[in-house]
């Protein structure tokens, strides 16, 4: 049986540059920032919308991270 010579190839990442990356990081923060609010604080007294509606909406995620609404 002949066996061959493995090579090795030296596998390289990519570099993202930051200036890519930073939109995307700036968006998603938002995105993280605005259902932190409406699970954390949107309760009807204090809301930005009228009724309870995203209060009953996010009610059991509200629970789940230990956030207290009554």
């Amino acid at each position: 049986m002949a066996y061959s010579a493995s090579t090795q190839t030296d596998i390289s990442i990519p570099a993202i540059p930051l200036g890519d990356i930073l939109p995307w990081a700036i968006f998603g923060g938002l995105l993280l920032m605005l259902a932190i609010y409406f699970v954390g604080a949107e309760q009807g007294a204090v809301a930005v919308f009228k009724g309870m509606y995203v209060h009953e909406f996010v009610h059991d995620g509200r629970h789940l991270l230990g956030f207290p609404c009554h």
